[in-house]
């Protein structure tokens, strides 16, 4: 099972709109309601969809592995995504939440990729949520944020250079 909130961004909670995307035994649900409609890749992060005879222009914008997040942008209105898988919701169920440690030590590759740009030089204090860099990998651009607080202690990358899944990016003190 996989649970997918998305809320719009850029609105007050009593504004805002969101709904539920939920996957159960291969079949996708909105809302609780079985998805019928019509989704047509457009490139590598863009998609359209017929559902409720509407369309939806559909582009990711931004995506945080780590973090289980996903930016995107449904015709023109900009919406934040969390994701749940089978285990997040267990833990959730249990009243248990999975939490990152708050202090980190190395940042690694999620993926292979190209280094586009990078956010901070040695002796810079991150906290949580921090742009660090951005990863591209399959014509995407990846926005890799700060898993939790430390000091930038040595960079192993600079700006267009390629790198390996895991391999340690920066360190921290």
């Amino acid at each position: 099972m996989l649970k997918v909130s998305v809320q719009s961004d850029g609105r007050s909670q009593e504004e805002s709109s969101s709904f539920e995307l939920e996957s159960q035994e291969g079949r996708w649900l909105i809302n609780g309601q079985a998805f019928d409609g019509d989704i047509a890749k457009l490139s590598e992060n863009k998609y359209h969809v017929i559902w409720n005879y509407k369309s939806y222009l559909i582009e990711v914008t931004e995506q945080n592995i780590s973090a289980k997040t996903l930016s995107l942008v449904i015709n023109g209105q900009k919406y934040a995504t969390v994701t749940k898988d089978r285990i997040d919701l267990l833990l959730e169920g249990m009243g248990l939440q999975a939490k990152v440690t708050n202090k980190i030590n190395h940042l690694k590759a999620p993926m292979p990729g190209l280094i586009q740009s990078v956010a901070v030089k040695e002796g810079d204090k991150v906290t949580k949520g921090d742009i660090l860099l951005v990863l591209v990998a399959m014509k995407m651009e990846n926005v890799i944020r700060a898993a939790g607080d430390g000091i930038v202690k040595s960079m192993k990358i600079i700006a267009g250079q390629t790198v390996e899944k895991n391999q340690v990016m920066l360190e921290f003190e």
